[in-house]
């Protein structure tokens, strides 16, 4: 028999070759996932044999799905973002830590507008940024806005897992069209667009490439689409002086800041993520 320290051990030495570094990660996860057992658990317990064998053969078949490329979020159907656990499947983005700059900017800007305000966070998909933010501004009212169904039922179980439904709202809207009629007005609106040029979609990771949802992923020939339809559509519904703070890919600050300024903002601000790169671009209405 063998124990769950063993179980651990030969799984991260399996996934060494393809977690990029994080196979002591992915390992924990995996073993603990088939095991329904924390990680805190797993450690406590890595002791004891395994005795029921359905929980090698879950690993067994994580790790030949996850050496063929498939996300380890998406095996154990959960990640962390800001401190939250988010339940996540390839009907959505798996939270980066990047995006968690876009949150973190629009918590601190939300906080110095002091209590009740309206926030939108649009192309919301698991719904992480927007409820990082009601989670950390409590009297912050947040609306999720995405038009997959099936994303949306996402961002519903990760309120209710992280007790913030009582401010937060899911609908369905449409970045790329018109604001649905009676929404209202906010005080910023967040969003984490596809932005990858369709032409480079190609040349991603087959982690990305063959497993996240697409339609989160493509941004068009040059990969702005999603930021001129916004900035052109959405502007009319916030308040005068709200912000709009988006995320980009690299190299697209300058596109995006010129965008924002044709659009009527002001105040541009860029803010780099934790590798240097400029993340989020945020403007101020006039």
């Amino acid at each position: 028999m063998t124990t769950f320290n063993e179980l651990y051990l030969t799984t991260r030495r399996k996934l060494r070759d393809v977690s990029h570094g994080a196979h002591d990660l992915e390992a924990r996860l995996i073993v603990a996932h088939a095991a329904g057992k924390t990680r805190e658990e797993l450690v406590n317990s890595s002791k004891f044999f395994v005795t029921d064998s359905a929980i090698i053969n879950s690993v067994n078949d994580m790790v030949r799905r996850r050496i063929e490329g498939e996300p380890v979020a998406y095996l154990v159907g959960e990640w962390e973002f800001y401190g939250l656990p988010m339940y996540v499947n390839s009907d959505v983005l798996i939270p980066r830590v990047d995006t968690e700059v876009l949150a973190e900017v629009a918590i601190n800007i939300m906080k110095k507008r002091g209590g009740n305000t309206r926030l939108l966070d649009l192309c919301a998909g698991s719904g992480c940024v927007g409820i990082a933010i009601a989670a950390n501004v409590p009297d912050c009212r947040v609306i999720l806005a995405d038009n997959s169904e099936k994303a949306l039922a996402v961002c519903r179980a990760n309120m209710i897992r992280n007790h913030i439904s009582r401010n937060v709202t899911p609908i369905d809207a449409d970045a790329l069209g018109p604001p649905p009629t009676l929404l209202g007005t906010f005080d910023a609106i967040v969003c984490n667009p596809p932005y990858i040029p369709t032409e480079d979609i190609k040349d991603l990771d087959v982690s990305v490439r063959n497993y996240e949802p697409m339609v989160a992923l493509d941004g068009g020939a040059d990969g702005l689409k999603f930021f001129r339809a916004i900035a052109a559509n959405w502007t009319a519904m916030l308040k005068k002086g709200g912000n709009i703070l988006f995320e980009c890919g690299v190299g697209q600050k300058a596109a995006v800041c010129e965008i924002l300024e044709e659009n009527g903002f002001r105040k541009i601000e860029v803010h780099r993520d934790t590798l240097n790169i400029e993340r989020v671009v945020v403007g101020t209405l006039r």
